[in-house]
């Protein structure tokens, strides 16, 4: 029963990622993390991330923003890349508490209309992708916090997940390999949970596709801010839970 849930679990969360950029380490880590404990579940979900963003990317590929992936998507890479190797020393209950707090100030902003007012250019599009990329390697959830930086350029749906989704695979390019080498044992004695997880994030990423036409331009920033507050609020409960 548990290998279905996470098959479940892993095509809704690819279905979310198809539509924002992000969503399947957010949900199916936690998931794997139950059985297996939160470093394990970090390595083995990499494999059907890395599955799932290749195609993704194969899919949008057209639609990439060669500039945004230019300016903020190696910045953001190398942040991702530094936070990481941070991670083990700095990694605390109150980075949660920073990342949450941030990713519902970005929602709140997107539906105030404060984020219309705030677009980055030039070096502040550098900055932002430097920043969201340590922030999410230092909290160990970069799609989240690079989506939210993402809304403050001006691109059309199909650019804004496409390109999002071309930064996640350069860096899933670089940490999956580390992964296999730091982790590859205890990676390899869940091949089962991963490959009813790759099996979920394929059908979960060929649906979310087809959603991500059908949703209207006019609504798809919003809907981003409303799953970016959602995670939010979770990173907030998880921070404030007992014993964390």
């Amino acid at each position: 029963m548990f290998v279905l849930f996470v098959f479940v679990t892993a095509a809704v969360a690819a279905s979310i990622a198809s539509v924002t950029g992000f969503g399947i380490g957010s949900l199916l880590t936690p998931t794997l993390g139950v059985v297996t404990g939160t470093r394990v579940a970090v390595a083995a979900v990499a494999i059907p991330h890395f599955i799932g963003t290749a195609i993704r990317f194969w899919m949008l590929r057209a639609s990439v923003d060669r500039q945004v992936l230019v300016r903020f998507g190696i910045a953001s890479a190398a942040g991702g890349l530094t936070g990481a190797l941070l991670h083990a020393r700095l990694g605390s209950p109150w980075l949660n508490l920073v990342f949450g707090s941030l990713l519902i100030f970005v929602a709140i902003s997107e539906f105030s209309g404060l984020a219309r007012r705030m677009r980055f250019h030039g070096a502040v599009s550098l900055a932002a992708g430097a920043l969201s990329g340590l922030l999410g390697g230092l909290v160990g959830n970069q799609g989240g916090i690079r989506s939210a930086a993402l809304l403050g350029f001006e691109m059309p749906k199909q650019a804004f997940v496409a390109t999002a989704t071309a930064v996640g695979l350069v860096v899933d390019l670089v940490r999956l390999p580390v992964y296999l080498a730091t982790d590859g044992p205890d990676v390899a004695q869940v091949w089962p949970l991963i490959a009813f997880a790759t099996a979920g994030v394929v059908v979960g990423t060929l649906f979310g596709g087809r959603l991500l036409r059908r949703i209207p331009e006019s609504r798809f920033r919003s809907i981003v801010a409303v799953i970016l507050a959602a995670l939010g609020v979770s990173m907030l409960a998880q921070a404030l839970s007992p014993g964390v």
